[in-house]
């Protein structure tokens, strides 16, 4: 695949990241807390949001073109900040590119199946990624003596982007989706979609401590930082005074999605820039 091609890679070189629009802004967070001297190219895909109610064949396809645009910036890997884009298109797009490429479902699935206590685990997200059992698939190929329930929860993304993480209506909601998990004893939940990790307080108040929240976006960000290790292409140093280290681009909507950026990251997101995605 790419193993050939990694002594080619510069370790100042930035990091690619992509979501189908804001959500993935999780993952990018947890990348800049726990490898800071990474800079980061992201982009989020927000004329075409949601991904979640989208074919394997529209989703791979817009996967395609953002992965050409963030080549543009030679890139050094690619973060699919995204469990739809994860889990319809990571294993065409690994197969066209000669950089390290992860998603965020195998991290999550990996940890909750070393960390079930019981062998219930609960995984939440949208329809897409409930649909295409991937969670499944990763987990029982590491741990056969599982069972996994999964529940779908559309309305947690809107939810969140209307900036309700701390409110009676979140809680409610909340509450009438994970009452059957409740009820069947799981002790681990995936927040199988990154939007989920800015209600984690909501969920793990009403899950109850001995249920233990597993956070794909902080998992990514481990792998990857052992992923640049292993290739030896982690920057170990900060970059310079001055230089634009993160770097935001979206298909639509450029100052709301700023917006949201600047509620979730606290490191200064000066502009986002729109793009026509279409031409790459």
């Amino acid at each position: 695949m790419y193993q050939e091609n990694i002594t080619a890679l510069k370790k100042d070189a930035p990091i690619g990241v992509f979501d189908s629009g804001i959500g993935g802004l999780t993952v990018a967070r947890e990348i800049m807390r726990q490898i800071p001297n990474e800079k980061i190219i992201y982009f989020g895909d927000t004329a075409r949001m949601p991904y979640g109610s989208k074919s394997r064949e529209t989703v791979t396809g817009f996967s395609k073109q953002i992965v050409r645009f963030l080549e543009t910036f030679q890139v050094k890997t690619i973060v699919v900040a995204c469990n739809t884009a994860s889990a319809y298109a990571l294993d065409e797009l690994e197969k066209e590119l000669d950089i390290p490429i992860i998603g965020v479902i195998k991290p999550g699935a990996k940890t909750a199946a070393e960390v079930t206590r019981n062998g219930r685990i609960g995984v939440i997200a949208t329809e897409a990624t409930i649909g295409s059992q991937m969670y499944n698939k990763y987990i029982q190929e590491l741990n056969k003596n599982v069972t996994i329930y999964g529940k779908a929860c559309p309305l947690f993304v809107p939810l969140v982007e209307e900036g309700l993480w701390e409110d009676p209506v979140t809680d409610e909601i909340a509450r009438r989706y994970l009452t059957e998990l409740i009820d069947i004893d799981i002790d681990t939940l995936i927040l199988g979609c990154t939007h989920y990790p800015l209600i984690r307080s909501t969920v793990g108040r009403i899950m109850g401590d001995q249920v233990t929240l597993v956070n794909p976006a902080y998992e990514t960000a481990r792998e990857l930082k052992e992923l640049l290790q292993q290739y030896n292409i982690l920057n170990e140093e900060e970059p310079h005074l001055g230089e634009n280290k993160y770097q935001f681009y979206v298909s639509d909507g450029a100052e709301k999605f700023k917006r949201f950026a600047n509620s979730i990251i606290k490191y200064g997101i000066l502009s986002a820039k729109t793009i026509k995605i279409d031409e790459y």
